[in-house]
């Protein structure tokens, strides 16, 4: 990768602290135009350093996939698969609730374009993919649940509360009922 200029690297931090703000306010949709009219550049200096909406939508999130990433390869190789696999849930759970944007940015991902190796949904999915498997290994999980299906699951439940007054908490809560059904506690 090139070394960029010092001018090409504050245009892109500026710019990518513009875009948290926007999307945290507006969404998945804030305006790219209006994101490089408030960072002072021109919409191709937008595009030259995000070609896409996704590939911004990737650099706003990308610590906080990497802190959940982490977490999951933390909680790896605990005693308890079970609970690691809900700890990890609900944590990814609370983060798509509550940072706007972010399950937007999970749904469109979800298209066969999306398979790169950096994008939030590849990222998630191979962080949790230890833990369902060995959940599954383990009699914790009901057979043929996937960590596709339970990101797809987590998306629609963040989607579903995003208007509600506590989205964290009612999302919290919805996981806790489809999680009983996808693996019901024994003992």
């Amino acid at each position: 990768m090139p070394v960029q200029r010092a001018d090409a690297r504050r245009n892109y931090a500026r710019l990518l602290a513009v875009a948290e703000k926007a999307i945290a306010a507006q969404g998945a949709d804030a305006s790219l135009e209006e994101i490089a009219r408030t960072a002072g550049v021109g919409s191709a200096t937008v595009r030259r350093h995000f070609p896409s909406r996704q590939a911004l939508l990737e650099a706003v999130f990308r610590e906080r996939i990497e802190t959940l990433c982490a977490h999951a390869r933390d909680l790896t190789g605990g005693t308890d698969s079970r609970a690691a696999l809900l700890e990890w849930l609900s944590a990814v759970t609370a983060d798509v609730a509550t940072i706007r944007g972010l399950a937007i940015a999970l749904t469109r991902e979800a298209g066969p374009d999306a398979a790169h190796e950096h994008c939030c949904t590849a990222q998630l999915t191979e962080a949790g993919d230890p833990l369902v498997r060995r959940a599954a290994h383990d009699g914790a999980l009901t057979p043929g649940v996937t960590i596709t299906d339970l990101l797809t699951l987590i998306t629609g439940i963040a989607l579903a509360t995003e208007h509600h007054p506590d989205p964290a908490a009612e999302a919290g809560r919805l996981l806790g009922l489809a999680t009983a059904g996808v693996s019901p506690h024994q003992g």
